[in-house]
C-alpha cells in the first residue's frame, strides 16, 4: 500500500448531496463491505476527509463486531496519519458503482497471523451508480441556466441562475450573496433547466448545501448544490446524454489541442 495524491476516480463526496444513497442497514451494509474483501478492491483513506490519501484494501470483516481490516501501509508516517486523524473516509469503486464510508482513526492490528489495520464498523456507507455522481462542469461557451421560480412577498420572482456543474443527481447554481435568502432542504417547484440544444426540462430542487466563492476578479458569490426531485426517466435520460455530448466534444477540442 502506498500513498498517492488526488485522483479523480476515488474523489470523495458530499453524502448530504446524494441522502437517498445511503446505506443504513447493518445487513446491506456488511454485504457492500464483503464485496470489497471479495474482489480486494483498492480502497483509499483519506485522513480527516483530505484529498490526499493511502491506498490500501479491506482484508476483512470481524464476525462478532463487524471490526474492519486494513493492508497497512509500508511507510510508518502514512499509519499514522490514519491513526492520529479524527476521522477517516474510504472511498472504492464496486462493480463500478461508489463507495464511500466514514469510521474513527485506525489502530494497530493483526490479521490472519499478519500485521493489518483495524477500524470500527461504519454507521452508514454511501452506495453510488458511477452515472449519478459523475459531475459535468458546465462550458462557458454555452452557459447552462436554470429558472428557479422564489416565493417574493405574496407573489413568486423567477431567478435565472448560471449552472456551474449537473450530474444525474443535481446541479451546482451560482446566486447573489444578497437578495435571496436561501437555506438548505429549500424546495423549489417548476425549475426550468435550459440545456443547450437538449431543450427545457422542467424540475423540482432541493437545496442541499450552500457555500461562499470567489471568482478570478473578486466578486463573490454562493453557490448552493441543489438536487433534483422525483425527475422524471426521460428528463434523466436527456441530462445524461447532455453531459455525455458535452464530455465527448470537450475530449475532441482537448485532443486538437
Amino acid at each position: 500500500m502506498a500513498a498517492t495524491t488526488d485522483d479523480k476516480r476515488i474523489e470523495l463526496l458530499d453524502a448530504a448531496d446524494y441522502s437517498e444513497y445511503v446505506l443504513r442497514d447493518p445487513r446491506e451494509i456488511n454485504a457492500v463491505l464483503n464485496g470489497l474483501v471479495q474482489q480486494r478492491c483498492i480502497v483509499s483513506a483519506h485522513p480527516d476527509g483530505r484529498r490526499d490519501f493511502v491506498l490500501t484494501t479491506l482484508l476483512g470483516i470481524d464476525a462478532n463486531d463487524g471490526s474492519l481490516y486494513f493492508d497497512p501501509a509500508h511507510d510508518e508516517a502514512s499509519n499514522r496519519k490514519l491513526a492520529s486523524a479524527a476521522t477517516v473516509t474510504f472511498s472504492a469503486l464496486l462493480e463500478k458503482i461508489k463507495i464511500q464510508f466514514s469510521t474513527n482513526p485506525l489502530a494497530d492490528s493483526t490479521h490472519d497471523g499478519h500485521a493489518a489495520l483495524v477500524a470500527p464498523a461504519p454507521e452508514k456507507v454511501l452506495r453510488l451508480q458511477r452515472r449519478e455522481y459523475f459531475r459535468l462542469v458546465t462550458p462557458t461557451a454555452q452557459s447552462v441556466v436554470c429558472k428557479i421560480p422564489v416565493p417574493d412577498g405574496a407573489g413568486v420572482k423567477t431567478f435565472e441562475a448560471r449552472v456551474m456543474d449537473i450530474s444525474g443527481g443535481g446541479i451546482g447554481v451560482l446566486v447573489p450573496p444578497k437578495g435571496m435568502r436561501l437555506s438548505t432542504d429549500m424546495l423549489f417547484d417548476d425549475c426550468s433547466l435550459v440545456l443547450p440544444d437538449f431543450g427545457t426540462i422542467v424540475t423540482r430542487l432541493r437545496i442541499r448545501n450552500i457555500f461562499q466563492v470567489t471568482n478570478r476578479t473578486g466578486v463573490t458569490m454562493m453557490r448552493a448544490g441543489c438536487q433534483f426531485v422525483n425527475l422524471s426517466a426521460s428528463a434523466e435520460n436527456t441530462i445524461q446524454r447532455y453531459i455525455l455530448k458535452t464530455e465527448r466534444e470537450r475530449n475532441a477540442r482537448s485532443r486538437r489541442l
